[in-house]
């Protein structure tokens, strides 16, 4: 397709027959010309066990290639019929606690279960061999946001499952018990045979264990991924075949997911009262050009208006649905849909909204669904080229899992030190690529790691050559604290990287607050080059310099006099090491410096609030403030 993909979910399965040719005419009118179809239609495709009643979606899909409204077909797995869970309970998903999970809602299966492994596959060769010829099909859409509701099942299907990846991981039980220390507690097991998963327990889990399910269960879920992708490839190998992320989700390693899928693709909602929005947008969208290897991807959902599952569901304002989706365009989607078409009257989304509000078209939502579909229109010019990053920040699932664990130093997001650092390039309308630890670094300027708690030996190799290659490195506490196995390294924390920063640390001081009412976290004041006037948040240690400059210093406090952020020249490349949070000013500052070090300059225009983007000669100013942008050519400036 040589246009921008534009629509959204389409569910007629919910709607009287007659409103599908109104569907159609209005699509017409948008400028839609893709639509997702049968997401949640097993039951109706598959009402008695083996019996297929296609009839209805025929129809459907026939109307709409009349209509020219290409489909992005889905294997509609992701939520069994409730007869399936009737005949099998055994299928249905157990908690840690115990709880099993029951039907009434979605995604009520147990990864693992064969049960539902067989009734999968044979809904999707049905579905393939069916519709793999027709020519309404774009994409494949296999099953639907993996791991959303359901991403851990402890029960005992799933306990056999682990016990087979462990094997296959370990090969034997006294690997296992070196990797997971079982030393300690008297957790020694004697066979693979005692091991469970890490369902509740009396106090703190072995932390390799906890690792080790969330490793396993995000393998659980891309084998089921793989295994419809392989149906699908036997019967129709030339169709592409997606499946939507969540942008920054836990529980799914991406960068594992996204080599199984031929365009990524993703849903985004973020909170229309919440200020960041703008930014976390961005983040996303860069996470997805990133997981595409810097090829486009699509945006696969997000909202018209209000979503439904907030404690207060703000609508977007007037032209923010405009302007959050040039923002996916500028930073590389080749596709805007949303979720879903027509607002729906019944169920549990039913204030979710839709391109075809519950109001009709004579709304705000509906004149702003048409005015996009019109423009997007006149951007085919951009598609299929991707805008580049000078800027990395390394984003590590493993790191992820660890550092938000139990028995820490301190109770961190990673996500929220991730965006910590990504902001300031965000207003500075600067992209940014997200790199996989180990990964070839060369290809940037300037390269960000917060808090890659674990750390492999390639990892800590691949951040070593690109300083030395002469890259711009910032790394930040709680780096490099743990191996793969979560084995802190003895003789002071960085492990291997003390030689690529010239620095160790002694001791973790994380700043607290006191356990009263309305308390405030403190801070501590910094000094130094830059960071004068600025403070420490969340995080202070005791770093020793061995081969490096101290920077900046801790100004107060216990940690007064230590060295806050060091800088280590090797050959052409530096390695600044920064054992706190900066408050934002400090961020900005830091930012700032390396930025003119790596010689990355901002864009003409763009202030905090305001982008300015380029892609494939389009220049695209987006003003968050006033929800408003201006397209034009990239030489008007």
């Amino acid at each position: 397709m040589s246009r921008i993909r534009y629509g959204g979910d389409y569910n007629p399965e919910q709607w009287p027959e007659e409103v599908w040719a109104e569907d159609r005419v209005l699509m017409r009118r948008a400028g839609v010309n893709l639509v997702t179809v049968g997401v949640f239609s097993w039951a109706e495709l598959e009402p008695r066990e083996g019996e297929y009643e296609f009839a209805w979606l025929d129809r459907v899909l026939d109307g709409l290639h009349e209509a020219g409204v290409r489909v992005d077909l889905a294997t509609a797995t992701a939520s069994p019929p409730p007869w399936l869970s009737a005949r099998h309970p055994e299928m249905l998903p157990v908690t840690a606690e115990g709880v099993r999970l029951h039907p009434g809602s979605r995604q009520q299966y147990c990864p693992s279960s064969p049960v539902y492994r067989e009734h999968a596959a044979r809904l999707v060769r049905a579905i393939a061999e069916r519709y793999g010829s027709h020519p309404a099909l774009e994409l494949w859409h296999v099953n639907n946001e993996y791991g959303c509701h359901v991403s851990h099942c402890y029960c005992d299907v799933s306990a056999e499952a682990f016990r087979r990846w462990l094997v296959r991981g370990y090969g034997t039980v006294e690997e296992l018990n070196r990797a997971w220390g079982t030393a300690f507690w008297s957790q020694r097991y004697g066979g693979f045979e005692e091991v469970w998963p890490p369902r509740a327990a009396p106090t703190f889990r072995n932390p390799t264990q906890l690792i080790d399910f969330d490793r396993f269960s995000s393998d659980e879920l891309l084998d089921l991924h793989r295994a419809e992708v392989a149906i699908l490839r036997e019967a129709t190998p030339d169709v592409p075949i997606t499946t939507n992320f969540m942008g920054f989700f836990k529980p799914t390693d991406y960068w594992r997911w996204a080599e199984h899928v031929d365009l990524v693709s993703n849903d985004s909602y973020p909170d229309p009262a919440d200020p960041r929005s703008p930014a976390l947008s961005a983040m996303s969208q860069d996470l997805m050009r990133s997981l595409a290897g810097g090829r486009p991807w699509l945006l696969m959902e997000q909202a018209s208006s209000a979503v439904n599952w907030r404690a207060v569901n703000a609508p977007k304002r007037p032209g923010q649905m405009r302007a959050w989706s040039l923002q996916a365009v500028a930073r590389g989607a080749d596709g805007i849909l949303f979720f879903q078409w027509r607002q729906s009257v019944a169920g549990a989304e039913k204030f979710h909204s839709g391109l075809v509000p519950h109001a009709g078209t004579d709304t705000r939502v509906w004149r702003e669904v048409e005015a996009l579909g019109a423009e997007l229109a006149g951007l085919s010019d951009v598609v299929g080229e991707a805008p580049r990053a000078r800027v990395a920040i390394v984003l590590d699932w493993d790191s992820w899992w660890a550092l938000e664990q139990e028995a820490t130093p301190a109770s961190l997001l990673y996500p929220n030190l991730l965006f910590a650092w990504y902001r300031p390039f965000f207003d500075r309308s600067l992209l940014v690529d997200f790199a996989r630890a180990g990964a070839d670094l060369s290809a940037y300027d300037l390269v960000v790691v917060p808090a890659m708690h674990v750390a492999s030996p390639a990892a800590i190799a691949a951040l070593d050559a690109y300083v030395r290659q002469g890259g711009r490195l910032l790394v930040t506490f709680q780096t490099a604290i743990l191996d793969p196995d979560l084995h802190v390294q003895p003789g002071g924390y960085l492990g291997a990287l003390r030689e690529t920063l010239g620095v160790r640390v002694e001791e973790f001081a994380p700043l607290a607050a006191p356990e009263l009412p309305g308390a405030e976290p403190p801070v501590v004041a910094l000094a130094g080059s830059g960071l004068d006037g600025s403070t420490a948040t969340q995080w202070t240690e005791y770093v020793h310099v061995a081969d490096a400059e101290a920077v900046a210093m801790f100004a107060e406090g216990d940690v007064a006099g230590w060295p806050a952020l060091t800088r280590r020249t090797l050959g052409e490349g530096k390695a600044w090491y920064v054992a706190t949070l900066p408050d934002e000013a400090g961020r900005d500052a830091l930012v700032a410096t390396l930025l003119a070090e790596a010689g990355i300059e901002v864009a003409r225009g763009a202030r905090p609030g305001r982008e300015v983007l380029e892609r494939a000669g389009r220049r695209f100013a987006i003003d968050h403030a006033a929800c408003t942008v201006e397209v034009e050519p990239a030489s008007r400036r």
